[in-house]
């Protein structure tokens, strides 16, 4: 089994954007696409479902708002709740925040007490990816706690925030999620023990980066 460090992840999206030309938006359309297949599944394709999406203001945010967009198009019932500002938001998470605007998707910021109080089917875990190399903040902590602490299942995108994807430790609060989707390939430290009670069942996505850049790398 191909597994993948936080600094090979990297360079396959570098070199995938660089050298084969694909668009960073494209790759993220294919990364939530991939989500969307498992978070449907997950909720029995019941239309009306509500979801609840928790994103960060990077790509993993991108991500989660890009599988709002799916979802929302599916006849879901969809909340995103935003852990930044969004004049904060820049590249392909900037692009796919505008399109929830202007699809007319409801989002607020993020809080503790929003998450709690939101009734969801399933919770799409979107707040941090492979790049989380320390504790979370404070604020972003209490976000994790607060995911953690809902009944409804969770769906992580890439990595449950709070992981670090190389150790396979939590870096201080860590989402426990019941499935992951991850994308190009499993991350090296999903294969340490102590993972195993944070990544749930774990799904790779294809996102579409070339097989001779993965085998390579």
């Amino acid at each position: 089994m191909i597994r993948l460090t936080r600094a090979q992840v990297r360079e396959i999206d570098r070199r995938a954007i660089e050298e084969y030309h694909i668009p960073g938006v494209v790759l993220m359309e294919n990364a939530a696409r991939g989500v969307v297949e498992l978070a449907v599944k997950m909720l029995s394709g019941l239309a009306g479902s509500n979801v609840l999406i928790v994103c960060g203001g990077g790509n993993n945010g991108g991500d989660g708002m890009a599988v709002a967009r799916h979802l929302h198009n599916r006849q879901f019932s969809v909340n995103v709740l935003l852990s930044v500002d969004p004049s904060e938001l820049k590249g392909e998470a900037l692009v796919n925040f505008q399109i929830i605007q202007a699809m007319r998707i409801k989002s607020e910021r993020a809080t503790a007490e929003l998450i709690a109080q939101h009734p969801s089917d399933l919770l799409i875990d979107a707040l941090f990816g492979t790049g989380l190399t320390a504790p979370p903040r404070p604020e972003f902590m209490s976000l994790i706690q607060a995911i953690n602490k809902q009944a409804a299942p969770v769906l992580a995108v890439d990595v449950p925030s709070g992981l670090d994807c190389d150790k396979g430790e939590p870096l201080g609060s860590c989402v426990r999620a019941a499935r992951t989707v991850t994308f190009v390939a499993e991350k090296v430290g999903f294969a340490k023990p102590r993972a195993k009670h944070f990544i749930g069942d774990v799904t790779v996505a294809d996102i579409g980066c070339p097989i001779e850049l993965i085998e390579q790398i």
